[in-house]
């Protein structure tokens, strides 16, 4: 299994035992402000984490669990999933760009970090090249991280019923300020 090291960071594949941390992350009301309506109750949170396991062995990719490289403490999770979210063959077809980050970890480049280390490996990867995701358009953060990854703005689409910007990247684009 893949596991990426930065200088404050270590992405590796989501195991059992990052449950609670998951759990505790996602029951914080503004780290998913953006991404669900409330926080999820813990069976859902549960089948999260199976899902993430999963992606590893169906795919070679999957989301990773970002931990602090010398503290090994969980920070967030970042990495690229087959979602099937149904917005189109457009999106569906390509893995999907994925992160979030408990409280502590914002604000401090944390996501920036490993959202470069992760498109650095899935651009490495035979896989790899054209990548999407989606974002809620009230989410400035996570626009600005998309941007300066190389996402370009694709269109708004509407997911679970809410207006949401769809962004593509495409292997090795060139980073924007």
């Amino acid at each position: 299994m893949t596991t990426i090291e930065t200088p404050r960071l270590r992405l590796r594949p989501h195991q059992i035992g990052d449950f609670a941390a998951i759990h505790a992350m996602l029951s914080d009301p503004q780290v998913v402000r953006h991404i669900a309506p409330a926080p999820p109750p813990e069976e859902d949170v549960w089948n999260r984490l199976l899902r993430y396991i999963g992606h590893w062995q169906a795919f070679g990719y999957g989301i990773f669990a970002v931990t602090g490289r010398d503290s090994g403490r969980f920070l967030g999770g970042a990495g690229f999933a087959d979602f099937h979210r149904g917005l189109g063959p457009d999106f569906d077809r390509s893995p999907e760009a994925s992160w979030v980050f408990a409280r502590e970890a914002q604000g401090r480049g944390i996501a920036s970090e490993a959202a470069t280390a992760m498109h650095a490996w899935f651009d490495a990867q035979p896989f790899g090249g054209r990548s999407v995701c989606i974002i809620d358009p009230d989410n400035a953060a996570s626009r600005r991280l998309a941007a300066r990854l190389g996402y370009v703005e694709t269109g708004e689409v509407h997911y679970h019923a809410a207006p949401t910007l769809a962004f593509e990247r495409l292997r090795g684009a060139s980073p924007r300020t």
